[in-house]
């Protein structure tokens, strides 16, 4: 990669991918755009473009112009969100992929797509749920990133466009707010435990599903990207993970830090129907096998990192004489 476009970059993935990708490749070598204009852009950074990546021509345009060899595709309605308007989620997240797809098969580009683990559904198997397994997904979501993951692989046939993805599952992270997803309880957990300490949580107690730190999810993007095409038998998309909890074990981890944290339960129906047609346990073995993944981040290693830096934010005063 030598210079990138990325859309959606004011989303929770995209705000801690694009200094990354900046601090790799350089400030002027990374175009971020979003369709937002509020004051989050400036924390940015570097050169930004408001976007619209559902518009005709918009996302190749602003690649041409920036002379692009690599799109990350990052515009997308999240799960629960996505399933409260399903049909506008499917207008953003389809159409913008076959915009950014277009783009990259007319200027050349390789591309990157986020998948999730909403692409599976209750007839996966969900321990241990395989690279390449039944995917009948019940949300909007889900149904998009099948055909996304689909629609990938269509181009890469038919068009030699090198696109590539990564089935994310929960992403915790200090930077960003939750951005309606299932997996959100996680995050929210973290900064609940250090402004109040405690947290309603609404998935039920015993939900496993899997969940990985942001900067083994950024290094996990990297390293799909830079890895040799010749090695990838799959390239669209890769399970990926670091670890399996549910709420109780992420509290229990937060006690080590915060022994009177406190842990009670209001179960929103839809989320919890959500979660419960998604895997618990992906095996991560192909990511592994064909371009190297390995997490950096177990979960206590996560929550005193999380916790350290919500400190820092929120409650500077108790970080320093925690410090």
């Amino acid at each position: 990669m030598r210079r990138i476009i990325i859309t959606g970059a004011l989303g929770q993935l995209g705000q801690e991918l694009t200094p990354r990708l900046r601090e790799l490749y350089g400030d002027e070598a990374v175009l971020a755009t979003d369709i937002r204009t509020d004051g989050s852009r400036a924390a940015l950074g570097g050169p930004f473009r408001t976007l619209d990546a559902t518009a005709e021509g918009a996302i190749y345009e602003a690649a041409a112009a920036h002379r692009a060899d690599t799109i990350v595709h990052l515009a997308a309605l999240l799960s629960a969100t996505a399933e409260a308007r399903p049909l506008f989620a499917w207008q953003l997240n389809m159409g913008s992929l076959l915009q950014a797809l277009e783009a990259a098969r007319a200027l050349g580009c390789r591309l990157f797509c986020p998948s999730s683990i909403a692409a599976f559904g209750p007839g996966t198997p969900k321990f241990g749920t395989p690279q390449d397994t039944l995917q009948r997904p019940t949300t909007m979501y889900g149904v998009s990133k099948v055909a996304g993951e689909l629609l990938c692989d269509y181009y890469a046939l038919k068009y030699g466009v090198d696109a590539r993805g990564l089935r994310f599952s929960g992403l915790v992270s200090h930077t960003a707010p939750p951005g309606g997803g299932t997996t959100d309880y996680a995050v929210e957990m973290y900064a609940e435990a250090v402004r109040a300490g405690k947290y309603e949580c609404y998935l039920r107690a015993g939900t496993f599903l899997d969940m990985m730190y942001m900067p083994d999810a950024i290094q996990a993007i990297v390293a799909l990207m830079e890895a040799d095409a010749a090695k990838l038998k799959h390239r669209n998309a890769f399970n990926v993970t670091a670890m399996s909890v549910d709420p109780e074990r992420i509290a229990a981890s937060i006690r080590r830090r915060i022994p009177g944290f406190e842990l009670t339960y209001r179960i929103d129906p839809l989320r919890q129907s959500i979660a419960d047609g998604w895997p618990s346990a992906l095996d991560a073995e192909a990511a592994a096998a064909e371009w190297g993944f390995r997490p950096a981040y177990d979960l206590d290693r996560m929550t005193d990192e999380m916790l350290e830096r919500l400190y820092e934010k929120l409650d500077p005063n108790r970080a320093k004489l925690s410090g």
